[in-house]
Formats: C-alpha cells, sequence, structure tokens
C-alpha cells in the first residue's frame, strides 16, 4: 500500500470515517463463484477508480475510488471486484506494484491518452511532475523537472531529467523553462499544482500550442488567470483523473517488457502505519511511501 495526497483532508464521494489508502498490491488469496480474470495465488494491483474499464472519462460523479467513495486499502484482506485488478508483473515487487494504481497510471495518461483518434507527435521539451521520472524515462522526450530543494534536484537529475528548476529559488520557473528552451517553451506540461502553478504553467506553455495536462491540485493562491493569458498561450488544457484498467493494463505491460524501477522513499510496516501518514505530511519524501502488510 502506498500513501497519496488525497488520503488527506479532501473531497468524497462517500461517508465519513472511511478506510484510507487508494493504492495496493497483493496475491490473490480466494475467489468468488463466477470469477474468471483471476485464480488464488495470482499477483494483482488494484486500479485507480473501480469502475472504469476503459473508454472515455465517465462523469465525476459517477467514479468510485477507494478511500473516496468506498473503504481504502489499508487492511490485511480485502474483497474487491475482478473487474477492479490488474495482473502484477513478476519483475515488479509488491512494493513496487503499490505505487502504480494512482501516481504511475497518472503519469502514463498525462503523458499518452490523447483523445482517440488525434494524431500527436514527440514532444520535444517537457515539464515533469508529480511521480516525475516515469512520466518521462524512455519516452524520447526531455524532460524539464520542478523540485523544490537542491537535495531533490540532484535526486531527478540522477534519474535522467535533463533540466531540474528549484521552484523555491525560482519562482518565475515558467519563464525559466522558456530560457531553458531556447524561449520556445514546452510542448506538454503536467500540472499537478492547480491554481498555485497554473500561471507559470502558461508561461511555460510559450505561444506554439502546447498541451498542458491537468493532474492535481496541492498548490494553493497563486495569480488569477483571465483570458487574454489563455488566448495569448495558445494552449491546449485537457484534464486527466488517473485512468481506466486498460489504461493501467497497458502501463504493467510496458512495465514488464521495459522496466522502469518505481522510486519508493521508504517502507514502513503495516503496524505503524501512523508513522507512514506522519512521514508523508512532512513533505520530506523523495517517491513513494509504502506500507507493508502481514
Amino acid at each position: 500500500m502506498t500513501c497519496s495526497f488525497l488520503d488527506g483532508d479532501h473531497f468524497t464521494n462517500g461517508p465519513g470515517s472511511l478506510i484510507p489508502v487508494s493504492d495496493a498490491a497483493g496475491e490473490i488469496a480466494a475467489v468468488g463463484e463466477g470469477v474468471t480474470r483471476f485464480a488464488v495465488g495470482d499477483r494483482v494491483v488494484n486500479t485507480f477508480h473501480t469502475n472504469w474499464i476503459g473508454g472515455r472519462l465517465p462523469a465525476a460523479e459517477t467514479l468510485r475510488g477507494y478511500g473516496n467513495a468506498q473503504d481504502g486499502q489499508l487492511a490485511q484482506y480485502r474483497a474487491v471486484s475482478e473487474n477492479a485488478l490488474a495482473a502484477l508483473p513478476e519483475s515488479l515487487t509488491y512494493e513496487q506494484g503499490a505505487t502504480l494504481p494512482c501516481a504511475a497510471v497518472t503519469a502514463w495518461t498525462a503523458r499518452h491518452a490523447a483523445e482517440a483518434g488525434r494524431r500527436r507527435a514527440h514532444p520535444r521539451h517537457r515539464r515533469c511532475l508529480a511521480v516525475r521520472p516515469a512520466a518521462g524515462e524512455g519516452a524520447r522526450a526531455r524532460v524539464i523537472a520542478t523540485t523544490s530543494s537542491a537535495a531533490k534536484a540532484a535526486k531527478l537529475t540522477g534519474l535522467g531529467a535533463d533540466t531540474v528548476i528549484d521552484y523555491v529559488e525560482t519562482p518565475e520557473w515558467g519563464q525559466a523553462v522558456l530560457d531553458a528552451t531556447g524561449g520556445r517553451g514546452a510542448d506538454r506540461i503536467v500540472e499537478v499544482g492547480g491554481p498555485g502553478t497554473f500561471a507559470q504553467s502558461l508561461v511555460a506553455a510559450g505561444t506554439h500550442h502546447a498541451e498542458i495536462v491537468l493532474v492535481g491540485f496541492v498548490g494553493t493562491g497563486g495569480a488569477p488567470i483571465g483570458f487574454m493569458d489563455l488566448f495569448r498561450s495558445g494552449a491546449t488544457v485537457r484534464k486527466t483523473w488517473v485512468g481506466s484498467r486498460e489504461d493501467t493494463e497497458v502501463l504493467v505491460r510496458r512495465l514488464a517488457v521495459r522496466p522502469i524501477g518505481p522510486v519508493i522513499d521508504s517502507v514502513h510496516p503495516f503496524g505503524d502505519a501512523d508513522a507512514a501518514f506522519r512521514h508523508f505530511a512532512g513533505r520530506g519524501n523523495f517517491g513513494k511511501v509504502v506500507i507493508a502488510a502481514p
């Protein structure tokens, strides 16, 4: 199981006092009558949305996620629908698998999921946030990453980022992206800050019809956005809300043949889950915070 920014004070479609944690990997312990997709002993990872199998994003109010619309995965055993699981490749550990359902699938769909039938060239420059390396490694793209400290910047460089910008030291990082790309800007921007950073994403997009993929809303405040800001940028703004089971299956198949090791910050025992959440809330982690079931 892994911690997510959604595991704290956030919107919910379900009752209060839900069991937290949206992401998990494990082994099938038992199956019910009529189950055909999996058997006892199979290694699996859950999908983020239990009822989005494939196709276009359904209406938000119809989506059901763990720890949001129903009890989450912080448990030793969990009864789930076979339709809300994907096979976990043998090349990945359970700890690595638990990092995939939210962060990695979001990075994958931000990078790859465009409208059906729409042709798209490979981007030449991009900013990569959230699960930063997962969206960029092996994608034949130049990665411009943003982070909050020199230590994290060094780690991102070690993972393959071409350029790293410290947004604490450089709050006008949108201009820094323009400078790093010779004034052209990014082709695709993965926007996780939301209202706190969107104005900078518009600057980073330049004026050449970039795509800004809205992923999250962890930032607050930020400059107001006017119509002319959007008009001058020429950017296409697209939302992604993690992904479907089909997206998850495509990603894990890709990882099986071209391994990209998920970045894990720390692993905490199930009996000390509170420590995992405290560590995550401290924002000092680099990579996923994992809770290991006994």
